[in-house]
């Protein structure tokens, strides 16, 4: 970005923190958007966000914001209201394609509806009939419906560990689904204004791709760009592009895919807000193509926002 450019994005807000399960993950995330921004001359500030987010916006006179604040609250549709009523441009999706994607169940619902693959699932209840469920689905991933990050996520290969895991998952909501569980590698795929950038393939030694494989071990691997045939690797572009066009989105986001043994690929769900710390996987795409983390920050937050430039 030229410096005037820079200058013309004003006064921008890194809204981090909150108070949702992931308040720890947006913290990092925010600091180095924060320092990215700065780092290249714009007039940045971080703000923790709190009940009184509107009157801390209209006192620091900001003029834009990038939002990096992870979960609910900031991923869910209800800050990107508050950002539209106040007029304040934001990055990433909208009201609506925010609150669709942070539903895993609504997510899910209209993929299936639109003919785009993904895995076969119920929702739990205190009641559910667990032995069926095993008996339908097979094993299971149980995880809550409205959470990122892996939080309160767990597998299910039997009827008591699937009534388990579903009470690990009601601790942090109360909407709980169980997903049949495909075995295979696991993708990611960030799109940014209407690009799939390069896919990265994860591999653990932990039993899934859980909270600690993705900010705290050393030893989880990422493939990037991904080792697919070129054929596997447009075919997977492409239904990332759908998947995230299908819910409304904006902006940018990662959709997260799995890859079964036939080689057939199985949409899991769309972040909204991605994490951006060091261990995250959008800038480790990014730098795949010759992109730094400041320049992925710039590219984020220059594309445009739903609310429109005041």
């Amino acid at each position: 970005m030229t410096e005037e450019s820079i200058k013309a994005l004003g006064r921008v807000a890194v809204l981090l923190g909150g108070d949702s399960a992931e308040r720890e993950i947006s913290l990092l995330s925010g600091q180095a958007v924060l320092t990215a921004l700065q780092s290249r001359g714009v007039n940045a500030i971080a703000i923790d966000v709190s009940p009184d987010i509107a009157e801390r916006l209209r006192s620091e006179k900001v003029d834009r914001v990038f939002n990096i604040l992870h979960g609910r609250g900031g991923e869910d549709g209800k800050l990107q209201g508050l950002l539209e009523m106040m007029h304040i441009p934001y990055t990433g999706s909208g009201v609506l394609a925010s609150a669709l994607a942070m539903d895993k169940v609504k997510t899910k619902q209209l993929w299936a509806a639109s003919g785009l693959p993904t895995p076969r699932f119920s929702v739990l209840h205190d009641n559910s009939d667990w032995q069926g469920l095993i008996e339908e689905l097979g094993e299971v991933v149980v995880k809550p419906a409205h959470e990122g990050s892996s939080i309160g996520m767990s597998m299910a290969a039997d009827a008591s560990a699937l009534r388990h895991a579903y009470e690990k998952a009601s601790q942090y909501d109360t909407a709980v689904i169980a997903e049949q569980r495909i075995r295979g590698a696991e993708f990611t795929v960030p799109v940014i204004h209407g690009e799939s950038f390069p896919a990265i393939q994860l591999s653990t030694s932990h039993e899934f791709y859980d909270y600690d494989a993705k900010y705290l071990a050393q030893d989880t691997n990422y493939l990037c760009p991904a080792p697919l045939t070129p054929e596997k690797t447009t075919e997977l572009a492409e239904l990332c592009l759908q998947a995230f066009s299908n819910l409304g989105a904006e902006g940018w986001g990662r959709v997260d895919v799995m890859q079964d043994q036939q080689g057939r690929f199985w949409l899991l769900e769309l972040n909204t807000v991605p994490g951006m710390t060091d261990h995250s996987l959008v800038p480790l795409s990014a730098a795949s193509r010759g992109m730094d983390f400041p320049e992925l920050v710039l590219h984020i937050i220059s594309g445009g926002a739903v609310s429109g430039t005041p």
